[in-house]
């Protein structure tokens, strides 16, 4: 059976009208190539749909009970159609993005704001996790793509580069190694260090550059925000990349760059290889991509593309 949709058009036209003329009119066809369709459509269907007589058509039992039918596939099919056209131009959607809560905290506020203005039917799903989360939900389908600490180059799994990630010492405003004219890292190692969890890519980059000089580890913690307090109030001093500064903007407290060799992160955007992205996603993988951090002035993130105003987000657990 091989019914069109311009046959169920010219067969609820003439449901309509009930007059071969009027609704071949209607459907911008000459009378002998609407009657074509009509005659088409029974020939497919193997039934009668319209008693037809010299002075007047109308719809047999079976033609009634298809009209209904008709007009629902129709209708159906219409909607998917704008639907598609949507999608198409970019007015809905829906793309799914896993990432550091570094970046998700304090880089993607903004950017996420100048793109909701310009595409205000795309809805965003943020997942803030650590980098083998935020990894594993891209290899399961759960995220468009994800912007992680680990170069995630696999059969199944592309990364390319996005950003990198200085280091910064944090100590009290006051405190002997804010007088140094170089801190290296047996200077850190002599005072009292708040880590981050193992299983944060901070703490991972930091272990490799200080090997094998031991820091004086006084508490291990998961949130960043714990970090700034214990600082503050002098328990010990820590090592955090510029991405995570705006937890630590607050007065007593220095930030300063550490150029220690290996001692920089690199983050990638790691995207499935063989699955492309939807019209959507390929949208904000562009806008992202055209806004990435790109570097630090006076502890302060620099952004290529400024966004037009703030946006009201749920702040994450503030990790990294």
């Amino acid at each position: 059976m091989n019914v069109s949709t311009r046959q169920l058009r010219a067969f609820l036209a003439l449901a309509e009208q009930r007059n071969f003329t009027r609704a071949a009119a209607l459907c911008h066809l000459s009378q002998p190539a609407f009657s074509a369709l009509i005659r088409q459509l029974e020939e497919s269907l193997g039934l009668r749909l319209f008693d037809r007589s010299t002075r007047s058509v109308a719809l047999t039992a079976e033609g009634s009970e298809f009209a209904a039918s008709a007009q629902r596939v129709l209708e159906e099919f219409e909607r998917a159609v704008a639907g598609m056209h949507d999608h198409a131009e970019r007015r809905r959607g829906r793309v799914s993005v896993a990432l550091l809560p570094s970046l998700a905290a304090g880089w993607l506020p903004q950017v996420l704001t100048g793109f909701q203005a310009l595409h205000p039917g795309i809805e965003l799903r943020v997942a803030d996790v650590l980098s083998e989360p935020c990894i594993e939900r891209v290899r399961h389908g759960e995220a468009d793509f994800a912007l992680a600490a680990t170069r995630a180059e696999t059969p199944e799994l592309q990364a390319e580069p996005f950003c990198s990630d200085d280091f910064y010492l944090v100590c009290p405003a006051d405190h002997p190694l804010s007088r140094l004219r170089e801190v290296r890292p047996r200077d850190v190692a002599a005072w009292p260090f708040i880590h981050l969890s193992r299983t944060s890519s901070v703490r991972q980059y930091l272990d490799a550059a200080t090997q094998p000089q031991a820091m004086q580890s006084v508490m291990e913690v998961d949130q960043l925000a714990t970090v700034m307090g214990m600082v503050r109030a002098g328990i010990g001093i820590s090592v955090v990349p510029w991405l995570t500064l705006f937890h630590f903007q607050a007065p007593g407290v220095l930030t300063r760059r550490l150029a220690w060799p290996g001692l920089q992160r690199h983050i990638y955007l790691v995207r499935p290889r063989d699955r492309s992205l939807s019209v959507a996603a390929q949208a904000f993988y562009e806008w992202v991509m055209a806004r990435r951090p790109e570097g630090t002035q006076a502890g302060v993130v620099r952004r290529r593309a400024a966004a037009p105003r703030a946006v009201s987000v749920r702040r994450p657990a503030a990790r990294s």
